[in-house]
């Protein structure tokens, strides 16, 4: 059973996340997927890592997501970005860190290098997806759903049994975030892992994290018949082994 927390950060806005208090050791910080939240497998398997090698941990539900509060339609790159930060100076605090984002949540944790360059120790991305507003939705839109996008503000994409509400400001927000053209020069491990079969993310996207990283001891693992997901038993192990490595 886990016990789940709240952090009110504004009058309105409410952050559902997950903690383990480790006063003098570092944490582990998971970060999700678009429109994803804490109810799946990977956000137990990795606290259930952090506990039994006596790390921290923390995990947030971005507002929009699970049980937080706000419309996903109000939120953006920029807005889940800033509220992972107030988690991590609130819950990690001076202590240091691991970062674990799994497809969007990738990005987000790239976008934390700016505020804790000397505390992120690691960084192991899971199907990542940075840019994929742009370069993975909006470039291959149609015109007409561009235009509905620009003129209604909203569309409303279905892809397999989920439909996503892709509206104008998280595309525009989504552009002002870009990452692949930074450079990073800490000196830390990286591990980008992605399943071959993923449907979702091409693998050039983890390709492209490694090589934003000047100094880092990189690493590129391809799970063999893996989808974008990697959240069954066999994909979780093979994460939690490399996850074992940069620790």
């Amino acid at each position: 059973m886990i016990n789940f927390s709240y952090l009110k950060i504004s009058k309105l806005k409410k952050i559902r996340y997950i903690k383990k208090i480790r006063k003098n050791a570092p944490y582990i910080v998971f970060l999700h997927g678009f429109m994803s939240n804490l109810e799946g497998k990977k956000p137990k398997a990795f606290l259930n890592f952090a506990i039994k090698n006596k790390l921290g941990f923390l995990s947030l539900e971005y507002s929009g997501h699970g049980k937080s509060s706000g419309k996903f339609i109000d939120g953006n790159i920029s807005k889940w970005s800033k509220e992972t930060t107030v988690l991590i100076k609130k819950v990690v605090k001076k202590n240091y860190f691991f970062l674990v984002g799994s497809s969007m949540g990738a990005w987000i944790a790239l976008n934390q290098f700016k505020f804790f360059k000397k505390k992120i120790k690691g960084f192991l991305g899971i199907g990542s997806a940075p840019e994929f507003l742009e370069n993975l939705m909006w470039r291959k839109f149609s015109k007409k759903i561009k235009s509905t996008i620009i003129q209604k503000k909203i569309y409303y994409l279905k892809q397999g049994n989920y439909e996503y509400p892709i509206t104008h400001q998280l595309i525009k927000n989504g552009k002002q975030n870009k990452i692949f053209n930074k450079k990073f020069n800490e000196n830390i491990k990286v591990v980008m892992i992605h399943g071959d079969k993923d449907k979702v993310v091409p693998k050039l996207y983890s390709k492209k994290i490694l090589k934003i990283f000047n100094n880092a001891q990189k690493k590129l693992v391809i799970i063999k018949n893996g989808d974008h997901s990697l959240s069954n038993k066999k994909n979780l192990n093979i994460i939690l082994k490399e996850l074992s490595l940069i620790i």
